[in-house]
Protein backbone atom coordinates (compact mmCIF):
# COMPACT_ATOMS: atom_id res chain seq x y z
CA UNK A 1 0.00 0.00 0.00
CA UNK A 2 1.74 3.61 -1.01
CA UNK A 3 1.32 6.23 1.23
CA UNK A 4 -0.88 8.67 1.00
CA UNK A 5 0.17 12.30 0.49
CA UNK A 6 -1.77 15.35 -0.47
CA UNK A 7 -0.71 17.73 -3.11
CA UNK A 8 2.95 19.72 -3.25
CA UNK A 9 4.09 21.71 0.25
CA UNK A 10 7.04 24.44 -0.65
CA UNK A 11 10.14 23.73 -0.13
CA UNK A 12 11.13 23.14 3.51
CA UNK A 13 8.30 23.28 4.77
CA UNK A 14 7.99 19.28 5.65
CA UNK A 15 5.23 16.72 4.92
CA UNK A 16 2.83 14.72 6.28
CA UNK A 17 1.75 10.93 5.54
CA UNK A 18 0.57 7.92 6.44
CA UNK A 19 3.20 5.19 6.56
CA UNK A 20 2.26 1.64 4.72
CA UNK A 21 -0.33 -0.29 7.24
CA UNK A 22 -0.55 3.04 9.56
CA UNK A 23 -3.86 4.71 10.55
CA UNK A 24 -1.31 8.07 12.40
CA UNK A 25 -0.01 10.59 10.63
CA UNK A 26 3.98 10.95 10.45
CA UNK A 27 5.49 14.28 10.38
CA UNK A 28 8.74 14.81 8.20
CA UNK A 29 10.93 17.60 8.20
CA UNK A 30 14.31 18.66 8.21
CA UNK A 31 16.34 20.04 11.77
CA UNK A 32 20.17 20.98 11.25
CA UNK A 33 20.80 19.16 8.12
CA UNK A 34 19.04 15.56 8.55
CA UNK A 35 15.32 13.95 8.29
CA UNK A 36 13.55 13.53 10.98
CA UNK A 37 10.31 11.86 11.20
CA UNK A 38 8.14 11.98 14.12
CA UNK A 39 4.99 9.70 14.63
CA UNK A 40 2.18 12.01 16.23
CA UNK A 41 -0.83 9.76 17.08
CA UNK A 42 -3.30 11.91 15.70
CA UNK A 43 -5.46 9.76 13.40
CA UNK A 44 -8.81 10.69 10.91
CA UNK A 45 -9.07 14.09 8.97
CA UNK A 46 -9.04 15.76 12.39
CA UNK A 47 -5.80 14.09 13.27
CA UNK A 48 -4.34 15.69 10.31
CA UNK A 49 -5.35 18.95 11.10
CA UNK A 50 -3.51 18.33 14.69
CA UNK A 51 -0.59 16.73 12.92
CA UNK A 52 0.12 19.68 10.48
CA UNK A 53 -0.01 21.88 14.00
CA UNK A 54 2.88 20.23 15.20
CA UNK A 55 4.73 20.13 11.75
CA UNK A 56 4.57 24.15 12.79
CA UNK A 57 5.42 24.41 15.41
CA UNK A 58 8.64 21.92 14.87
CA UNK A 59 9.93 24.19 11.80
CA UNK A 60 8.98 27.37 14.33
CA UNK A 61 11.51 25.99 17.04
CA UNK A 62 13.90 24.94 14.25
CA UNK A 63 13.72 28.60 12.88
CA UNK A 64 13.88 29.95 16.64
CA UNK A 65 16.62 27.40 17.65
CA UNK A 66 14.67 25.54 20.43
CA UNK A 67 14.05 22.28 18.56
CA UNK A 68 14.94 19.03 20.17
CA UNK A 69 15.16 16.28 18.70
CA UNK A 70 13.40 13.12 19.42
CA UNK A 71 16.17 11.30 20.81
CA UNK A 72 17.54 14.36 22.38
CA UNK A 73 14.25 14.47 24.50
CA UNK A 74 15.15 10.88 26.19
CA UNK A 75 18.51 11.89 27.55
CA UNK A 76 18.91 12.62 31.12
CA UNK A 77 21.12 14.85 32.97
CA UNK A 78 22.29 12.20 34.86
CA UNK A 79 23.31 10.80 31.16
CA UNK A 80 25.25 14.43 30.70
CA UNK A 81 27.01 14.09 33.93
CA UNK A 82 28.65 10.47 33.64
CA UNK A 83 30.24 11.99 30.17
CA UNK A 84 31.51 15.32 32.60
CA UNK A 85 33.07 13.01 34.98
CA UNK A 86 34.36 10.36 33.01
CA UNK A 87 36.14 13.64 31.39
CA UNK A 88 37.57 15.16 34.43
CA UNK A 89 38.78 11.88 35.12
CA UNK A 90 40.43 11.28 31.48
CA UNK A 91 42.20 14.75 32.11
CA UNK A 92 43.26 13.69 35.80
CA UNK A 93 41.96 16.95 37.12
CA UNK A 94 43.19 17.65 40.39
CA UNK A 95 39.49 19.32 41.19
CA UNK A 96 37.39 15.59 40.61
CA UNK A 97 36.65 15.07 44.04
CA UNK A 98 35.15 18.62 44.08
CA UNK A 99 33.28 18.05 40.83
CA UNK A 100 32.36 14.67 41.97
CA UNK A 101 30.45 16.09 45.54
CA UNK A 102 28.86 18.57 43.44
CA UNK A 103 27.20 16.59 41.53
CA UNK A 104 26.41 13.55 43.91
CA UNK A 105 25.34 16.51 47.21
CA UNK A 106 23.55 19.12 44.95
CA UNK A 107 22.86 19.01 41.82
CA UNK A 108 21.98 15.47 41.00
CA UNK A 109 19.58 15.60 43.48
CA UNK A 110 18.07 18.46 41.39
CA UNK A 111 18.61 17.76 37.76
CA UNK A 112 19.33 14.07 38.11
CA UNK A 113 16.71 12.50 36.07
CA UNK A 114 15.10 15.41 34.16
CA UNK A 115 15.56 15.32 30.56
CA UNK A 116 17.86 18.00 28.97
CA UNK A 117 15.03 19.64 27.68
CA UNK A 118 13.55 20.91 30.24
CA UNK A 119 16.19 22.65 31.81
CA UNK A 120 15.58 25.69 31.28
CA UNK A 121 16.85 29.56 32.68
CA UNK A 122 13.29 29.48 34.57
CA UNK A 123 14.26 26.33 36.62
CA UNK A 124 18.05 26.87 36.79
CA UNK A 125 16.79 30.06 38.45
CA UNK A 126 14.85 27.93 40.70
CA UNK A 127 17.60 25.97 41.79
CA UNK A 128 19.54 28.86 42.91
CA UNK A 129 16.67 30.20 45.20
CA UNK A 130 16.63 26.73 46.03
CA UNK A 131 20.33 26.85 46.89
CA UNK A 132 20.19 30.13 48.33
CA UNK A 133 17.56 29.63 50.86
CA UNK A 134 19.97 26.84 52.27
CA UNK A 135 22.48 29.58 52.69
CA UNK A 136 24.55 28.07 50.26
CA UNK A 137 27.79 31.06 49.43
CA UNK A 138 27.61 32.77 46.21
CA UNK A 139 30.75 31.61 45.14
CA UNK A 140 29.72 27.81 45.75
CA UNK A 141 26.76 28.20 43.41
CA UNK A 142 28.65 30.22 40.67
CA UNK A 143 30.68 26.41 40.41
CA UNK A 144 27.63 24.23 41.04
CA UNK A 145 26.44 26.05 38.14
CA UNK A 146 29.43 26.46 36.40
CA UNK A 147 30.00 22.37 36.57
CA UNK A 148 26.29 22.27 34.99
CA UNK A 149 26.94 24.29 32.13
CA UNK A 150 30.19 22.34 31.39
CA UNK A 151 27.81 19.23 31.10
CA UNK A 152 25.70 20.78 28.67
CA UNK A 153 29.09 22.11 26.28
CA UNK A 154 30.26 18.27 26.87
CA UNK A 155 27.28 16.68 25.05
CA UNK A 156 26.90 19.31 22.06
CA UNK A 157 30.37 18.83 21.88
CA UNK A 158 29.54 15.17 21.22
CA UNK A 159 26.34 15.63 19.06
CA UNK A 160 24.10 14.54 21.67
CA UNK A 161 22.67 17.95 21.72
CA UNK A 162 21.46 20.11 19.33
CA UNK A 163 20.67 23.23 21.71
CA UNK A 164 22.89 24.88 25.03
CA UNK A 165 20.09 26.17 27.34
CA UNK A 166 20.71 30.09 28.30
CA UNK A 167 22.37 29.99 32.12
CA UNK A 168 21.82 33.12 34.20
CA UNK A 169 24.59 35.87 34.91
CA UNK A 170 27.06 35.13 37.44
CA UNK A 171 26.18 35.76 41.00
CA UNK A 172 27.94 38.42 42.67
CA UNK A 173 30.93 36.61 44.95
CA UNK A 174 31.16 38.85 48.34
CA UNK A 175 33.07 36.11 50.11
CA UNK A 176 36.32 36.47 49.08
CA UNK A 177 38.50 36.13 52.19
CA UNK A 178 41.02 39.07 52.27
CA UNK A 179 42.77 37.97 55.74
CA UNK A 180 46.62 38.86 56.12
CA UNK A 181 49.28 37.43 58.36
CA UNK A 182 51.25 40.05 60.05
CA UNK A 183 54.56 40.37 61.27
CA UNK A 184 53.25 40.27 65.32
CA UNK A 185 50.76 37.25 64.09
CA UNK A 186 53.38 35.18 62.33
CA UNK A 187 55.44 35.57 65.59
CA UNK A 188 52.48 34.40 67.65
CA UNK A 189 52.19 31.53 65.77
CA UNK A 190 55.77 30.70 65.45
CA UNK A 191 55.72 30.66 69.42
CA UNK A 192 52.85 28.35 69.69
CA UNK A 193 54.26 26.02 67.21
CA UNK A 194 55.81 23.17 69.32
CA UNK A 195 56.06 20.61 66.49
CA UNK A 196 59.48 20.78 64.12
CA UNK A 197 57.12 20.10 60.96
CA UNK A 198 54.60 22.75 61.53
CA UNK A 199 57.16 25.58 62.33
CA UNK A 200 58.73 24.49 59.25
CA UNK A 201 55.71 24.51 57.18
CA UNK A 202 54.93 27.54 58.95
CA UNK A 203 58.60 29.26 57.35
CA UNK A 204 58.22 28.26 53.92
CA UNK A 205 54.39 29.05 53.65
CA UNK A 206 54.82 32.50 54.50
CA UNK A 207 58.13 33.27 52.76
CA UNK A 208 57.36 31.20 49.92
CA UNK A 209 53.22 31.68 49.42
CA UNK A 210 52.98 28.22 48.47
CA UNK A 211 49.44 26.28 48.57
CA UNK A 212 48.99 23.62 51.30
CA UNK A 213 48.79 20.74 48.67
CA UNK A 214 51.98 21.74 47.11
CA UNK A 215 53.83 21.58 50.24
CA UNK A 216 52.28 18.10 51.82
CA UNK A 217 52.93 16.76 48.80
CA UNK A 218 57.11 17.82 49.02
CA UNK A 219 59.37 14.77 49.10
CA UNK A 220 63.19 14.64 50.59
CA UNK A 221 64.57 14.74 46.76
CA UNK A 222 63.11 17.94 46.01
CA UNK A 223 64.82 19.58 48.41
CA UNK A 224 68.59 20.60 47.80
CA UNK A 225 70.29 21.22 50.64
CA UNK A 226 73.92 21.76 49.25
CA UNK A 227 72.75 23.88 46.40
CA UNK A 228 70.11 25.82 48.78
CA UNK A 229 67.22 25.11 46.87
CA UNK A 230 63.58 24.04 46.90
CA UNK A 231 61.73 22.70 43.91
CA UNK A 232 58.09 22.05 42.48
CA UNK A 233 58.14 19.04 40.17
CA UNK A 234 56.33 19.51 36.87
CA UNK A 235 53.05 18.18 37.36
CA UNK A 236 52.54 18.56 41.04
CA UNK A 237 51.44 22.02 41.38
CA UNK A 238 47.79 23.44 40.70
CA UNK A 239 48.71 24.70 37.02
CA UNK A 240 51.06 21.61 36.40
CA UNK A 241 54.09 23.87 35.89
CA UNK A 242 57.10 23.01 38.30
CA UNK A 243 59.48 26.15 40.09
CA UNK A 244 61.97 26.22 41.88
CA UNK A 245 63.32 28.93 44.69
CA UNK A 246 66.78 29.72 46.81
CA UNK A 247 66.20 28.87 50.32
CA UNK A 248 66.36 31.46 52.83
CA UNK A 249 68.35 30.34 55.98
CA UNK A 250 65.52 29.88 58.42
CA UNK A 251 64.18 27.91 55.94
CA UNK A 252 67.18 26.13 55.18
CA UNK A 253 67.90 25.17 58.78
CA UNK A 254 64.27 23.70 59.63
CA UNK A 255 64.09 21.64 56.63
CA UNK A 256 67.39 20.61 57.29
CA UNK A 257 66.03 18.99 60.22
CA UNK A 258 62.74 17.54 58.83
CA UNK A 259 65.03 15.79 55.59
CA UNK A 260 67.13 14.32 58.47
CA UNK A 261 67.54 10.38 58.31
CA UNK A 262 64.68 10.30 55.62
CA UNK A 263 64.75 8.16 51.33
CA UNK A 264 64.73 10.51 48.59
CA UNK A 265 61.03 9.32 48.05
CA UNK A 266 60.08 10.15 51.71
CA UNK A 267 57.78 12.83 52.71
CA UNK A 268 59.36 16.22 54.09
CA UNK A 269 56.45 17.15 56.44
CA UNK A 270 55.96 14.09 58.71
CA UNK A 271 54.03 13.47 62.26
CA UNK A 272 55.34 10.47 64.33
CA UNK A 273 56.95 9.15 61.42
CA UNK A 274 53.60 9.63 59.33
CA UNK A 275 53.53 11.96 56.66
CA UNK A 276 50.84 15.11 57.29
CA UNK A 277 47.95 14.68 55.34
CA UNK A 278 45.67 16.95 56.61
CA UNK A 279 46.05 19.15 59.47
CA UNK A 280 43.13 21.32 60.11
CA UNK A 281 42.93 20.53 63.69
CA UNK A 282 46.34 21.08 64.14
CA UNK A 283 46.26 24.84 62.66
CA UNK A 284 43.05 25.29 64.55
CA UNK A 285 44.47 24.26 67.94
CA UNK A 286 47.95 26.60 66.80
CA UNK A 287 45.75 29.73 65.70
CA UNK A 288 43.97 29.53 69.24
CA UNK A 289 46.93 29.77 70.93
CA UNK A 290 48.57 32.15 69.43
CA UNK A 291 45.23 34.27 69.71
CA UNK A 292 44.35 34.59 66.43
CA UNK A 293 41.69 32.40 66.26
CA UNK A 294 38.70 31.24 68.19
CA UNK A 295 36.01 28.23 68.42
CA UNK A 296 32.57 29.30 67.98
CA UNK A 297 29.13 28.14 68.88
CA UNK A 298 27.28 27.32 65.93
CA UNK A 299 24.51 27.84 67.70
CA UNK A 300 24.38 31.21 68.97
CA UNK A 301 27.74 32.38 67.90
CA UNK A 302 29.48 33.24 70.70
CA UNK A 303 33.42 32.48 71.72
CA UNK A 304 33.69 29.33 73.45
CA UNK A 305 36.89 28.35 75.59
CA UNK A 306 36.05 25.02 76.54
CA UNK A 307 33.92 22.08 74.82
CA UNK A 308 30.52 23.10 75.37
CA UNK A 309 29.02 26.71 74.94
CA UNK A 310 26.97 28.27 77.66
CA UNK A 311 23.62 27.56 75.58
CA UNK A 312 24.29 24.07 76.09
CA UNK A 313 25.28 23.46 72.33
CA UNK A 314 28.56 21.28 71.68
CA UNK A 315 28.62 21.71 68.16
CA UNK A 316 31.60 24.49 67.46
CA UNK A 317 33.45 25.28 64.51
CA UNK A 318 36.66 27.52 64.09
CA UNK A 319 36.77 31.08 63.15
CA UNK A 320 40.04 32.96 62.67
CA UNK A 321 42.94 32.87 60.35
CA UNK A 322 43.00 30.10 57.44
CA UNK A 323 46.00 28.60 56.18
CA UNK A 324 45.69 30.15 52.32
CA UNK A 325 46.54 33.49 54.51
CA UNK A 326 50.00 32.45 54.99
CA UNK A 327 49.86 32.17 50.57
CA UNK A 328 48.05 36.20 50.14
CA UNK A 329 50.77 37.28 53.43
CA UNK A 330 53.75 36.18 51.47
CA UNK A 331 52.88 38.16 48.89
CA UNK A 332 52.40 40.91 50.32
CA UNK A 333 55.40 40.82 51.71
CA UNK A 334 57.36 40.13 48.62
CA UNK A 335 55.77 43.05 47.11
CA UNK A 336 56.14 45.54 49.98
CA UNK A 337 59.72 44.59 49.23
CA UNK A 338 59.90 45.66 45.94
CA UNK A 339 60.26 42.43 44.18
CA UNK A 340 58.63 42.73 40.86
CA UNK A 341 55.27 41.04 40.01
CA UNK A 342 56.78 39.12 37.91
CA UNK A 343 59.00 37.26 40.34
CA UNK A 344 56.70 37.52 42.96
CA UNK A 345 53.85 35.69 40.20
CA UNK A 346 56.61 33.18 39.40
CA UNK A 347 57.56 32.32 43.44
CA UNK A 348 54.12 31.55 44.07
CA UNK A 349 53.04 29.93 41.12
CA UNK A 350 50.25 33.21 39.79
CA UNK A 351 49.83 32.70 35.77
CA UNK A 352 48.10 36.28 35.91
CA UNK A 353 48.02 39.30 37.17
CA UNK A 354 44.47 39.65 38.32
CA UNK A 355 46.07 37.72 42.17
CA UNK A 356 47.38 41.09 43.04
CA UNK A 357 43.84 42.94 42.20
CA UNK A 358 41.91 39.94 43.50
CA UNK A 359 44.03 39.67 46.76
CA UNK A 360 44.24 43.16 46.94
CA UNK A 361 47.59 43.12 47.73
CA UNK A 362 49.43 46.58 47.12
CA UNK A 363 53.13 47.80 48.98
CA UNK A 364 53.01 50.13 51.53
CA UNK A 365 55.36 51.74 50.32
CA UNK A 366 53.81 52.45 47.15
CA UNK A 367 50.64 54.17 49.01
CA UNK A 368 53.17 56.02 51.24
CA UNK A 369 54.40 57.64 47.70
CA UNK A 370 51.38 57.98 46.81
CA UNK A 371 50.26 60.32 49.10
CA UNK A 372 53.72 62.45 49.08
CA UNK A 373 53.15 62.78 45.42
CA UNK A 374 50.16 64.11 46.32
CA UNK A 375 51.18 66.89 48.45
CA UNK A 376 54.19 67.19 46.38
CA UNK A 377 51.48 68.55 43.63
CA UNK A 378 49.66 70.61 45.63
CA UNK A 379 52.90 72.09 47.29
CA UNK A 380 54.17 72.81 43.40
CA UNK A 381 50.47 74.24 42.27
CA UNK A 382 50.38 76.64 45.76
CA UNK A 383 53.86 77.54 44.66
CA UNK A 384 53.02 78.22 41.16
CA UNK A 385 49.96 80.50 42.09
CA UNK A 386 52.14 82.48 44.28
CA UNK A 387 54.52 83.03 41.75
CA UNK A 388 51.69 84.66 39.37
CA UNK A 389 49.89 86.56 41.82
CA UNK A 390 53.77 88.61 42.85
CA UNK A 391 54.39 88.25 38.58
CA UNK A 392 50.98 90.37 38.61
CA UNK A 393 51.36 92.31 41.01
CA UNK A 394 55.07 93.89 39.81
CA UNK A 395 53.24 94.30 36.13
CA UNK A 396 50.93 96.10 37.58
CA UNK A 397 53.74 98.41 39.51
CA UNK A 398 55.67 98.77 36.33
CA UNK A 399 52.66 99.94 34.56
CA UNK A 400 51.88 102.71 37.14
CA UNK A 401 55.42 103.80 37.21
CA UNK A 402 55.64 104.06 33.26
CA UNK A 403 52.25 106.28 33.43
CA UNK A 404 53.42 108.55 36.10
CA UNK A 405 56.78 109.42 34.18
CA UNK A 406 54.87 110.43 30.87
CA UNK A 407 52.65 112.13 32.32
Amino acid sequence: MARKRRGRRPRGAGSIFQAPGCDTWTIKFSAHGRTVREATGFSGEDGRARAQQLLTQRIHEIDTGRFIAPEVQRIRVCDLADDFLRDYRIQKRKSVGHAERRWRLHLEPFFGQLRVGAVTITLINKYVETRQKAKAENGTINRELAALKRMFRLGHKASKLTFLPAFPSRLKETNVRQGFVDDAQYSALVAAAGELWLRAYLEVAFTYGWRKHELLNLRVRQVDLKARTLRLDVGSTKNDEGREVALSANAHTLLTECVRGKGPDDHVFTRHGRPVLDFRKAWAKLCIAAGVGAMVCRACKKTVTGDECECGSRKLKYAGLIVHDLRRSAARNLRNADVPEGVIMKIGGWKTRNVFDRYSIMAQSDLADAIKKLEQNRVDKSRLSHDLVISENAETRNESTSSKQIN
